[in-house]
């Protein structure tokens, strides 16, 4: 059977960088870019289980919650990573499980990772997000799985121009001959946030942010 078409389902997973500003924002997602790998976290997780997390909210839902941050309460930045649900789930990933807290001592030691607090009559509820987790310190990407998502154009071209001045650097100093010609490719390929058609509340690149 072929899939089903849902506007309130998804394909893909995102992981979405966080920051207490565009700035530390846009340097964690410059190292993600730069060590090719997602670094998992313990925040929010009880057990202090170490995690790379994603949503399966659809893109355009969570573009329209990122188009303003703040007026949600996000803790994330409209940048991140997607991949789609299958290459994860080959993986052994899986979706986390919604449950109170007095829930978690009947899973398993192997699933407690994926426990997530729910208790709506408390107005603890953080289902929209449809969590993903990959237990794991890091997580491997391959730019040829994977998306890179950014908020505007403007953030495209300049993680773009970095990308070539940091390897051109690289390439000189190694002193090879028609060092332009030989430098890779920009491996990553992008979706801009702005092209479907939400104006996107979030600064225009500055000059400390690079590769």
């Amino acid at each position: 059977m072929g899939h089903m078409i849902r506007g309130d389902l998804s394909n893909r997973l995102i992981h979405l960088t966080k920051g207490r500003t565009p700035e530390e924002a846009s340097a964690a997602f410059s190292s993600i870019l730069r060590d090719g790998r997602l670094r998992g976290g313990e925040g929010h997780i009880r057990g202090r289980h170490k995690c790379v997390c994603f949503s399966e909210a659809p893109l355009g839902t969570l573009t329209q919650i990122l188009a303003d941050p703040t007026v949600h309460g996000m803790r994330y930045a409209p940048l991140g990573v997607m991949v789609s649900k299958a290459w994860l789930f080959s993986r052994g990933r899986r979706p986390v499980i919604y449950q109170s807290e007095d829930e978690y001592e009947t899973l398993p030691d192997s699933l407690r990772y994926r426990h997530v607090r729910y208790e709506p009559d408390r107005a603890i509820d953080h289902t929209w997000e449809r969590e993903w987790r990959v237990l794991a310190d890091e997580l491997a990407l391959d730019p040829d799985e994977a998306t890179l998502v950014v908020p505007t154009r403007a953030w495209e071209d300049r993680f773009l121009q970095d990308y070539v001045i940091s390897h051109r650097n690289a390439v000189l100093l190694l002193d090879v001959v028609d060092s332009v010609s030989r430098m890779d490719k920009f491996p990553w390929h992008f979706v801009v946030l702005e092209d479907l058609g939400v104006t996107m509340d979030w600064p225009p690149p500055t000059e400390d942010v690079g590769l």
